[in-house]
Parts: structure tokens; sequence; C-alpha cells
């Protein structure tokens, strides 16, 4: 892209208000074709001659913004006539918004930059000539109707206002070294829910419930005089005596205020987004009992990912787990994969990320959404090959097993999922800087100890005032060392890479961590050791592990780095019974306990709500946290049966394994991948299971310790239920 624009910027300081940017001109040849690149410090709305300008919303989109700046490319030539005006609000957005829970230096250096943006039109003719239109000190900018926008606290709106583009602005040196062509998904407007029910609060306040907790923002309805406000707030639940609850969003605001035009008008926010289920009416014209149903419908705002993975079965709760971790999953998919959407945090989680990945590649496909995150990582990666707690890296801080993982672990399921060796060879360079960075950070040769990590994060075994569990934190970080540097070999490998140092490395870490950890103290502990292959034993670290949830009444312990291979670890060491236990179990702690208190996502807590109604915690307790929703790769791989060769990844040769259970009477899951339509369905009949299996290439299918090799088509396969 050879940019002749200017990067323009109003000369006046606007405060909180948004700045308009406005350029009018002609086109007086009958045009062939005319294309739109724009980008901007902040988020942007683009209007040519009334009409928006794409279906891109928040754009230029969040990336690492020292080192990648999005650009967007428009096709406008149907929007163009002879007389024309082009205008841009530019709004905060992630770049100038305050974003954490503190001032963190390298956000505090973005907000100080200006409202600006950048943009060129380039106008083809019929007649083989052509124009440009570019930001320059030739157009006027002035207050747009957008009082305020900004992340965490909200947007005001002021409808009665006429905005005037009549003031100058300023060129200046703004960035062009770091701007790349869009990467990632668009985001996008996906769909509308109308509110399921209004009522009144005992405080007498009135709320509507959307009856599911999404990500996006109101668009309102109503008819108006000129100065009328509607003013609403958002919530994820309601507290136990049915008041509306906010305390968990910290001093996110989440403010939504309407100033209203005489007459019949419809508005939604234009620069930012909320997370909630629940709105509560604290403004409206002629009083807030008198909004209804018909004024509002909440849109849902989400990367635009292809579903891809289907779930269900004949327990409703756990039909609801599913939906649960689809929504979770859409929520907190918004052009990051953030772990929360709703409070002062919205941050893109390593930790959480390594975590999800692999259900994320089954739900949705992700891979576009994954090589963009990847890239961020790769850009804000330190020299010694540190890895930040979050990408993109406004903390400056990292460096923790299994959240610096990421690094390694999410390149190497994106590629298992589509079979591209594109994402290795991307991220190889990344993938070998960061166990560098481990061999280089350590206090003992050959293991991972001295560091400062997470643990196990939110473990249920966790002592006292710990956010922390029991698992000893070196016993982690060594683990992950190991298992990460395995999945570089194979990385190195596939790429036709020299890994024998890693080889060497690996064999040597193997050994030192059986040295130093010849018992597992925690069900986390036993985990690691038997899913990374560290144990000398791993069956018999499996049957630990078994004996630890018999022994605790069927419950599991684990927090955020053990609970996405529990199940695993006991189906693949003959416990699948136990494991399909902990799955079906409605009891705290359980993945269906939030779901029988109403959840419709998934819970940062398995007790965000207690079951005497109390909240876990006022300061970190969100209702909408991916993480846990890890558990449906199990469904899909383990009662399903559907994996990958990693022989022959992207499904380009199956795996169909099922592993059915009579406290289900059946279960469906399918995939669609590059080659076909994959599916695992399994129904008990009379005293039989029935097995339905569609596979789109040649599969291996394993029914009651039975293999056959099949080719494309659909098979239908028996088994005692006592098998």
């Amino acid at each position: 892209m050879q940019w002749k624009a200017n990067w323009i910027k109003p000369i006046e300081d606007f405060g909180d208000i948004c700045p308009l940017f406005s350029k009018e001109f002609i086109s007086d040849r009958p045009i062939k074709a005319a294309k739109l690149f724009i980008t901007s410090l902040g988020v942007y709305e683009a209007v040519l001659n009334g009409n928006r300008i794409g279906n891109f919303v928040l754009a230029p989109g969040w990336t690492s913004y020292a080192k990648r700046l999005q650009y967007q490319e428009y096709d406008v030539t149907s929007l163009l006539s002879t007389h024309n005006q082009i205008s841009v609000t530019v709004g905060k957005g992630w770049y100038r918004s305050r974003l954490g829970w503190e001032s963190f230096p390298e956000q505090k250096k973005l907000q100080a930059a200006p409202a600006a943006f950048l943009a060129q039109l380039e106008i083809f003719f019929q007649d083989g000539t052509t124009t440009m239109i570019c930001s320059d000190n030739s157009w006027l900018c002035g207050k747009s109707n957008v009082l305020f926008s900004e992340i965490y606290d909200g947007e005001t709106y002021d409808a009665s206002y006429l905005p005037v583009a009549n003031s100058p602005v300023e060129t200046f040196e703004g960035p062009f070294s770091t701007l790349i062509e869009q990467q990632g998904e668009d985001i996008c407007e996906q769909e509308q829910l109308r509110p399921a029910r209004r009522f009144q609060t005992p405080k007498g306040e009135w709320v509507f419930d959307f009856g599911q907790e999404v990500t996006g923002y109101v668009e309102i309805n109503l008819t108006a005089k000129a100065g009328d406000k509607v003013v609403l707030s958002h919530a994820e639940v309601m507290d136990k005596d049915g008041n509306f609850y906010t305390e968990n969003y910290r001093s996110a605001k989440a403010k939504y205020c309407y100033v209203c035009k005489d007459g019949k008008q419809t508005y939604k926010p234009k620069l930012t987004f909320f997370g909630f289920r629940y709105i509560r009416v604290d403004q409206f014209p002629n009083g807030t009992q008198s909004a209804n149903l018909e004024n509002f419908s909440a849109i849902v705002v989400h990367s635009a990912l292809k579903r891809t993975g289907h779930l269900s079965c004949s327990n409703p709760l756990l039909n609801q787990l599913f939906e649960n971790i689809i929504w979770g999953q859409k929520g907190n998919f918004l052009d990051i994969p953030t772990d929360c959407p709703q409070r002062d945090e919205r941050l893109g989680w390593t930790g959480d990320a390594q975590v999800f990945v692999k259900t994320a590649a089954l739900n949705f496909n992700v891979e576009k959404f994954f090589t963009k995150w990847l890239s961020d990582m790769s850009a804000d990666q330190e020299e010694d090959g540190r890895i930040g707690h979050v990408i993109p890296d406004i903390i400056k801080d990292g460096g923790s097993a299994a959240w610096g993982d990421a690094a390694v672990i999410c390149p190497w399921e994106i590629y298992l999922a589509y079979g591209n060796t594109q994402i290795l060879s991307n991220q190889f360079n990344c993938m070998k800087k960061w166990i560098d960075y481990i061999t280089s950070h350590t206090q003992d040769k050959n293991l991972w100890t001295g560091g400062t990590h997470f643990g196990d994060w939110l473990g249920l075994d966790a002592p006292v005032g710990s956010y922390k569990g029991s698992s000893r934190e070196d016993f982690i970080a060594s683990a992950f060392y190991a298992y990460s540097t395995s999945l570089v070999i194979k990385a190195g490998k596939i790429l036709g890479e020299d890994v024998s140092q890693y080889k060497v490395l690996y064999k040597n870490i193997t050994s030192a961590f059986q040295n130093t950890y010849p018992e597992y103290m925690t069900q986390t502990e036993c985990v690691l050791a038997a899913h990374f292959k560290l144990a000398p034993d791993c069956q018999s670290a499996a049957d630990q592990l078994a004996d630890m949830i018999r022994e605790s009444g069927i419950k599991l312990q684990t927090g955020f780095v053990g609970t996405p291979y529990l199940l695993h670890v006991l189906s693949d060491y003959g416990h699948t019974e136990l494991a399909y236990s902990l799955l079906l179990r409605e009891q705290y702690p359980s993945w269906l306990y939030p779901v029988t208190k109403g959840a419709t996502t998934i819970w940062e807590h398995w007790d965000g709500i207690m079951e005497n109604g109390d909240f876990w915690s006022p300061d970190m307790n969100s209702y909408n946290h991916y993480a846990y929703g890890a558990v449906a790769d199990w469904v899909y791989g383990t009662a399903a049966g559907i994996k990958t060769d990693e022989n022959a990844p992207g499904y380009e040769k199956v795996i169909i394994c099922p592993n059915p259970d009579q406290r289900l009477t059946w279960l469906k899951a399918s995939l669609e991948t590059k080659h076909g339509l994959i599916r695992s369905e399994w129904k008990k009949k009379d005293d039989v299971w029935q097995y339905e299996i569609e596979t789109p290439t040649n599969t291996s299918v394993s029914i009651a310790n039975q293999t056959y090799e099949v080719k494309k088509g659909t098979y239908i396969f028996y088994s005692a239920c006592d098998k």
C-alpha cells in the first residue's frame, strides 16, 4: 500500500467529545470502481453520503499498536455520487481508553495520542483516469454527537445536537511504519435478541432481562422529545434479593446515555461495547416505568467466526452447558481472546487462551483469528523471550508457566486443527525463544524453579486467602517446560528445522522432573504428570488421580491449569466412567452447578454464585469467563470420539472412537472441516449401543475395542451396552 494521505487531528482539544472529520468533493465522471483505505488512533465510524461504510464494528481492531496497526479496505463504488461528503468519527477505543485495573505505563503512552485518523479514497473512472481523496489539511472537523465513548465506561450520544465540522485540522507525523493490512477477522454485529421479560426489583427499579448474557450493545427504539434522556446500566446477574448488581464490574461504569431528538428514533452505540444480560432503566421519557419490551433489543457483537462444531445429548443440563460454552466463546472472541467482556479488564490473557484453544477450534473456525493474535504475541515478545501475561501486552509483565506457554501450545493446536504448517512457520522463532527464556531464567538446570507464576489459578484446593491452588508452582512450571519443549521438537520436525538441542533438553528435563518429583500431592499434579507423559508410570499417576477424586466425594479440586486435562487423563487411563461422573455432577463444584443457578455463559469461579445465593467475591467474579468451557474438547474427542491424526492433521485422517455412558441415552457431535463434515452419534437402543458415523475421508473407527478402517461415507455400528 502506497500512502499519499496524511495523519490528521483536530487543532482544538475537544476533551471527551469524539471529533467528527469531514470532507466534501465532486466526482463528475462515470466511475468504474472506488476503494477506501482507512485506519485511526482509536476506533472509527466512517460515513459516505449518509451511508455507513462497511460492517466492521470497532475498526481498526485491537493489535499491539506500537508494532502493528491494521488498516481496512472498503469497496465504496456504490456509495459515490456527483456531490459527495465523507465523514469519520473517532472514539478512544482500545487505543486511547484506560485499560486494565491500574494505569499501566504502556497504555498511558497511547492514551496521550490524539484522536486521529488516516484515509485514502482511490477512485477509478471509466475513462481510465484516477483520482485520490486523501486525509490532509483540507479536511474540517468539529464536535460529533458522541459526547463520550470509552471501552469500560460506555457512551453518551446527543441526537438533539446538529454537528458542524467547520474547524481546521492539522497534519502530523503519525505511524506509517507499523501499518499492516487487515489480518484478523472483521468484528461485526451477529444477531439480535429481544428482552425475555421486564420486571421491577425490590428496590423499585425497572430491569429488562434478555435471557442470555451477551457481548455487544443495546439498540433503543422510541418516540420522544428533544432533550429527553435514556440512561441504561448493564449487569450480568441479579443479587439474591432480586436487585440489580454491578459491583463485580469494579470501576467499569458501563453506562449508556442517549439524549433524544424529536420524534421516532433508533440508536445503538457506535464506538464501544458491553458485556451484560440485564439492563436497568435509570432514566426514560415519561418515567422509567414507561419503558417496555419493544423499546430495546440486544445486538450481539463478536469476530466473524464460522460455526463448525455442534454438540447435543439427552441431558438438558448438559445441553445448556454446551450452549454456555458457545456463548462464552462468542462473547470473548471479540478481535482477541479476552478473559471477560464486562468489567475493567477485557484483556487477552494468555493462560485462558491456551486452556481453551483446542475447544475454540472445534466450535468455530478460528485459524485466522489466532493467526492475528499470535502475530501480536510475536511482536510483543521481549528480546529475552518473555511472553506477557496478556496480548496485546499493555501490562508489560509476564513469564508465568502455563500463561507464557500459550506461545507454544496455541500454534500447535491451531496446526492440529487446520493442518496448515504456516502457523508453525510464523511462530517457530517465538516458540523457541520462549523455551530459551525458561532455560535462562531458572534456578535449577533442566527444571523451571524460582519464577513468579499464577500456579493452578483458582484451584479449589487453594489455601485460605489465596487465589492459587495447592499444587507446587515449580512442579507446574517444570511440567510445562517439558511439554512446551516437546511441542517445539514436533513443530521443528514438521518444518525441517534442527531441533537436536531441544531433544537433548527434553530428555534432561524429563529425567530431572522424575528425580525431583517422585510423588504427586494434588489432583493437578497427577493430571500434569500423566497428561504430559512425565510420570515413570502414567497409569499409576492416573489411578492416583482417580483415587483422590473418589476420596473427595467425586469432586474436582483443579484450577485453570489442571481442569482442561482432567477428564482426558481419566479416560485415557481407564477411568471414563469417573470422567462422566464429574461431567454430569450437578452439585458444587462442577460444570453443571452454574447451569443449575441459571448460568448462560461459563463462570470464572465454580461458585460465582454460592449455594446460599451469596456471591463468591465482588472484586474478581466474572460470569462470562470462557476458560472452563475447555471441557467441550473432551466431549468432542472422547465422548463422541472425534479426533484428528497428529500425522495427518486438519482431519485429513480422522480417528473416531466413541465412549458412551449409560447415564446418557444419546449424544450427537458434528464437526465441519476443510475436508467435509464429520459426524459421530450414539444412542441406546434396547440393550445395544447404536453408533452412526459419517466421515469425509479415510477414518479409523474403534467400537468396543474393535477397529475398522473405512473410507468416505456413513456407517452404522453396534455394541453391547455393558461393554
